[in-house]
């Protein structure tokens, strides 16, 4: 009975202290309360899933993602940036609605405004594999791709094939694909790769150890750069499901993606060299090659300006998430939002609403049928009080609806890869592109109003009228929805 007595004690101390950690180090009360609720009533389990999942990234970096060791070299570049950013901010200054955000990305993340940048829409993989394979096959001096999910498939093997063609002609190749996402071509597709003189790497390796925690700090990025001068950044991963040409896709799949051409790319070559440093051998700096300087500038017709926002375990703060937040503040109009998985958390809910109250516009598209049943119960619990608040809420039925996209007025929009949910802003490796410009904005809102038509409008009555047990069992699992 005396060791019963003993065992009770040390386990009762063990929760204690695994309370007093979740309190000590989670940053938001939502999820302190989702992490003790579990802790309580799950105590075992509880407490794997809290050291597996719910540790303080931020606090704890899996690395930096400086590309500079030289101290004296690092305050030059960061010098050059601040003057860079600022001389574009006075540029844009006159009557810019949208003012406050770049300042706030740059303070962030230390992304600077970069103008002559040319842009193209990408809809879906019918439009962006064409684009990329053409670019790929221009290659000169580099190629730099970093994806989640890349399949040994018809599109993935036409792309290797170029890779390899390329990287035996000189041409320098560069691959990171995510140990988890691209788990399958880890001994096909990726050994192929290296054998013919492809530079290949997985993004944070899977090993048994620590496969609940390796599991759960993913690469989300998809980022293709080739010479320093043409970048891709969006939602379309690289897999033949992607594209709706594919005769074998029975799933008709919506996703954007975004051709850039310009200053731009060299944040987004920042970004990979930072990821690649990290999970290779190699240490990549900046050099002329990789950020070439004399690129052609645009008319000031032509030119957009774009700001590339990152985050992840390699951030200081969640700059994406405050983007969005911040962008749903300024708007003074509409709202469009696109995202496939919807659990974005107390803050964006409140932007969402008070816009919705103030006579912004707010339209929210999301998937009519989710492929995980408790991420679409979780987005579910929080449809009742933005419909209340004037929130319009669209079910897509077409097919799946995979893209990541906001625009805002028609004068800003984002494209890329982070969703609106707690793993995209506190977890996942993921990037976004801001882009200021109207005619862009009004490309992707045109593909926002043809999305409605095969979308179907959540009415508010008929939401409310659901069954009680159902809206219960949605309201449940919105408690463990920080860790989903």
């Amino acid at each position: 009975m005396n060791w019963i007595l003993v065992i009770e004690g040390i386990y009762l101390l063990i929760i204690l202290g695994v309370m007093v950690r979740i309190i000590y180090d989670t940053q938001t009360v939502t999820k302190t309360m989702a992490y003790l609720l579990l802790v309580i009533f799950l105590p075992i389990v509880g407490i794997f899933i809290y050291f597996s999942f719910g540790i303080n990234y931020r606090k704890n970096k899996l690395y930096s993602k400086k590309i500079l060791e030289d101290k004296k070299q690092e305050k030059l570049v960061l010098e050059k940036l601040e003057s860079y950013n600022l001389k574009n901010l006075e540029a844009s200054r006159d009557d810019d609605d949208f003012l406050r955000l770049k300042k706030m990305i740059y303070n962030t993340d230390r992304s600077p405004l970069t103008t002559n940048n040319s842009t193209k829409l990408l809809i879906n993989g019918e439009e962006k594999f064409p684009e990329i394979l053409m670019e790929l096959r221009k290659a000169k001096h580099h190629i730099h791709i970093e994806y989640y999910i890349y399949k040994d498939d018809k599109i993935g093997r036409a792309i290797e094939q170029i890779l390899i063609e390329k990287a035996k002609s000189g041409v320098e190749v560069r691959f990171i694909y995510d140990d988890f996402g691209s788990a399958s071509i880890r001994k096909t597709l990726a050994k192929r790769l290296r054998e013919n003189g492809v530079k290949a790497f997985p993004f944070y390796k899977v090993k048994l150890v620590k496969l609940a925690n390796r599991l759960n700090y993913r690469n989300h990025r998809k980022i293709i750069v080739i010479d320093g001068r043409i970048s891709f950044v969006g939602g379309i991963n690289i897999s033949d499901k992607y594209s709706n040409a594919s005769p074998d896709n029975k799933l008709f799949w919506r996703d954007t993606h975004l051709k850039i051409e310009g200053d731009a790319t060299a944040i987004l070559q920042h970004t990979f060299i930072g990821d690649w440093n990290y999970c290779s051998n190699e240490k990549l700096t900046i050099n002329d090659n990789y950020f070439p300087q004399n690129t052609a500038p645009l008319s000031l017709e032509h030119s957009k300006n774009i700001q590339i926002v990152s985050s992840g375990p390699d951030s200081d703060r969640p700059s994406i998430y405050y983007a969005i937040v911040n962008t749903i503040q300024l708007a003074k109009k509409e709202i469009f939002l696109t995202t496939p998985y919807f659990i974005p958390g107390e803050t964006i809910i409140d932007a969402m609403k008070i816009a919705a109250l103030s006579g912004v516009e707010v339209k929210l598209l999301v998937p009519g049928s989710s492929d995980s049943y408790l991420v679409n119960a979780a987005a579910k619990s929080y449809y009742t009080i933005l419909l209340k608040a004037g929130v319009k809420i669209y079910l897509y039925q077409k097919g799946f609806v995979h893209a990541k996209t906001l625009v805002a007025d028609r004068a800003v929009s984002m494209v890329g890869t982070a969703n609106l949910d707690y793993r995209s802003f506190d977890l996942n490796f993921e990037v976004n592109a801001v882009i200021y410009d109207k005619e862009l904005a009004e490309e992707l809102a045109l593909n926002f109003e043809k999305d409605l038509n095969d979308s179907i409008q959540i009415d508010i009555t008929a939401w409310l009228d659901r069954p009680k047990h159902i809206q219960l069992i949605e309201k449940i699992v919105r408690l463990i929805s920080p860790m989903l």
